[in-house]
């Protein structure tokens, strides 16, 4: 009995400590130091949110940069015990977990490849062209990718391709620090972009 008492005292302090004290500090100090990106990085427009920096979206218009395909899933409907496709659902982040022996991974991989192909796209298909993200929300597309995709919107659009291509330029971002990853694009920023212009 006499330890009962000090590991009582001792869980109800720690727990005090790192249960609650400790990520109310923490999410004071990022909300003060990092505002924006503490709140989710959300992105408004006429005091509406229209999405996040970190969350993609599923733009299919002509007239947008397209992102890459997205693996998330949702319940279906109709019946519960099944899922449907849910591209940029951000309930449900996950890849499609499908393995480089699967047929329905080759079998999509070839559709998707055709279709670009169909549309002219330059070979070698740049690979976010085709594949899924492993969250299935990625934001972002390999300059590559977006490239490929000038011609089309400034098609769509009526614009010059050195207006679509700069505006892609302006949202490219490099790697991180200058050492981490790749450079990307990322979509709704360029998108916003391309809406501004009012074509």
């Amino acid at each position: 009995m006499s330890h009962l008492r000090p590991a009582l005292v001792l869980l109800l302090l720690f727990t005090a400590l790192t249960g609650l004290a400790y990520p109310l500090v923490l999410t004071g100090i990022g909300q003060a130091l990092f505002p924006a990106q503490a709140s989710g990085s959300l992105i408004t427009r006429d005091g509406r949110v229209i999405g996040s920096d970190l969350i993609g979206q599923a733009f299919t218009s002509d007239r947008y940069l397209w992102p890459r395909l997205s693996a998330t899933s949702a319940q279906d409907p109709a019946d519960p015990t099944k899922t449907v496709d849910a591209p940029y659902n951000a309930a449900a982040s996950a890849g499609s977990n499908l393995g480089p022996t699967s047929q329905k991974l080759a079998e999509r991989l070839t559709v998707s490849a055709e279709a670009w192909r169909g549309l002219g796209l330059a070979q070698p298909i740049p690979g976010d062209a085709i594949t899924t993200s492993g969250s299935g929300l990625d934001p972002h597309t390999s300059p590559a990718y977006a490239e490929e995709q000038v011609g089309r919107i400034a098609t769509a659009r009526n614009l010059p391709e050195a207006q679509v291509r700069q505006v892609i330029e302006d949202a490219t971002e490099g790697r991180t620090f200058g050492v981490f990853g790749e450079p990307r694009v990322n979509v709704l920023r360029v998108n916003r972009a391309l809406d501004r212009l009012g074509s």
